[in-house]
């Protein structure tokens, strides 16, 4: 009976040394997102701009027929506007970059186009917050590769630096491109 007294604890020792060491060979900066090889989910958003009805804006069924940048952003995110010149230099190399305002004002969204310059080749406002909670978006800047069939490839979290765009998203959708 002592015997077996002393066992378990060992054993529950062991099985929680296994379980602890596995977590220790994880990334915690990788989050995995449940929307990889699913279609993007359905949002109809309303523009930024000053025009009647707040402009165009952004919905989801947009996005088909080449593969596209969505960035979930914020004028009151401190990443963004380090982000924010290698969206410029995305969008200048012919890479159609859209956005989602994310919990802003669109004045404040517009007053921080104004200053930063704009990229987007689209923009929607998602003031409740409501279009990022289906993208699972956990915090600003949170960037996802659609495909052509609207499907979402890949997720970045946190802002685009040069390194990731050149070692990840860009192969990515020159990979997309060329896929019939």
């Amino acid at each position: 009976m002592q015997r077996v007294l002393f066992i378990l604890p060992v054993i529950a020792f062991a099985g929680l040394a296994a379980f602890l060491g596995f977590g220790l060979t994880q990334d915690p900066k990788e989050l995995p997102s449940q929307l990889i090889d699913r279609p993007l989910p359905e949002f109809v958003l309303p523009g930024i701009t000053d025009a009647p009805g707040g402009g165009p804006g952004l919905a989801s069924a947009g996005f088909k027929g080449e593969p596209r940048l969505l960035n979930v952003w914020a004028s009151w995110c401190a990443a963004c506007p380090q982000e924010h010149p290698v969206l410029e230099r995305i969008a200048a190399e012919g890479f159609p970059v859209y956005g989602i305002a994310w919990k802003d004002k669109p004045e404040d969204s517009r007053a921080f186009l104004a200053r930063y310059g704009d990229p987007y080749s689209g923009m929607g406002s998602d003031f409740p917050g409501r279009t990022a909670i289906d993208l699972g978006v956990t915090g600003a800047p949170e960037t996802f590769v659609v495909d052509k069939k609207g499907r979402v490839r890949f997720k970045q979290i946190g802002p685009i630096s040069p390194e990731v765009w050149e070692g990840q998203i860009r192969p990515l959708m020159q990979k997309l491109r060329a896929e019939a």
